[in-house]
């Protein structure tokens, strides 16, 4: 069998989209509107209850979709009861990727490539197709682990959360009075960009609470794309819009890659160059490929 595809294949997705997987309603307005990526839950939002039946539900509406490449489902995280039972319900219905939460380091991602890769076989589903995008601050021990999933198979994302955290470490306030993370979970953030960088993935900002808060949105999704971050969670369809502009390149933006390139190749050999009264170096180089890359893509 040829090696499960790994982490450091080219993938973008500005928006993520969550939407309950117990309400057929919300899922198909999620996936009907802009969104990049629809991630129909299993865990956060179903009670354990609710369980067995929002599986079936789940599995129904990715069958009917012809646009599964874009329909991804977060499983329950692998240190409870309920993956498996997950993986079983959906798989057949052949999702787009999972979402995988409360991951502890690369040995996770290993674990459930293992069961996608024997799940994949029994459904008929080419090898690797299932991409993987991981939650990786939600414990403490994730924390420490955020630089250790570089050629985790079929991880194409990695993205962080307050939430869970703050609840692990009994933190009642996550934001200081300007509206600010508080240090603690500002380190996460940079520990999950920087992870996901030196795996060679995307890095994807979590998400903001307040849906109705529009503006604050999108500065801060234009602060974190400006720092690296890929795309962004969305809890509500009003916030995808937004996120979209936010993390799509801007004529003016595209316009000054393409001069940097340009001077560059009228210099060839020049390790810096001169353009609009500033001196570039190569990795003013980098960055405008990159993001001529992405338009591209």
């Amino acid at each position: 069998m040829t090696a499960t595809p790994t982490s450091g294949q080219p993938f973008a997705a500005r928006s993520w989209l969550f939407a309950p997987g117990d309400s057929e309603r919300k899922m198909t307005k999620a996936a009907d509107g802009e969104a990049d990526i629809v991630l129909l839950d299993l865990e956060d939002s179903v009670s354990p209850e609710n369980k067995a039946s929002a599986r079936e539900l789940v599995r129904d509406f990715i069958a009917s979709r012809e646009d599964k490449h874009r329909i991804w489902v977060r499983v329950n995280p692998l240190s409870g009861e309920y993956t498996r039972d997950d993986l079983d319900a959906i798989m057949p219905a052949g999702p787009g990727g999972l979402f995988l939460p409360k991951a502890e380091g690369r040995e996770d991602v290993e674990t459930l490539d293992e069961l996608l890769t024997k799940l994949e076989a029994a459904h008929g589903i080419e090898h690797g197709a299932t991409k993987v995008a991981a939650l990786v601050t939600e414990t403490p021990k994730a924390v420490f682990t955020a630089g250790t999933y570089e050629n985790a198979p079929r991880l194409v994302g990695m993205s962080w959360g307050a939430e869970d955290l703050s609840s692990a470490i009994g933190a009642r306030v996550q934001f200081a009075p300007n509206g600010q993370y508080m240090p603690v979970f500002e380190l996460a953030r940079s520990l999950c960009l920087l992870g996901a960088h030196a795996a060679g993935v995307m890095a994807i900002e979590t998400i903001q609470a307040d849906f109705r808060d529009l503006d604050g949105l999108r500065e801060r999704a234009r602060m974190v794309r400006s720092q690296g971050f890929g795309g962004m969670l969305a809890i509500h369809p009003a916030q995808v819009p937004v996120i979209n502009e936010a993390f799509t390149p801007s004529e003016e933006e595209i316009a000054h890659a393409r001069a940097v390139v340009a001077a560059f190749e009228a210099n060839p050999g020049a390790g810096t160059v001169g353009l609009d009264g500033a001196m570039l170096d190569r990795p003013h180089l980098a960055l405008a490929e990159a993001l001529l890359a992405s338009v591209r893509s």
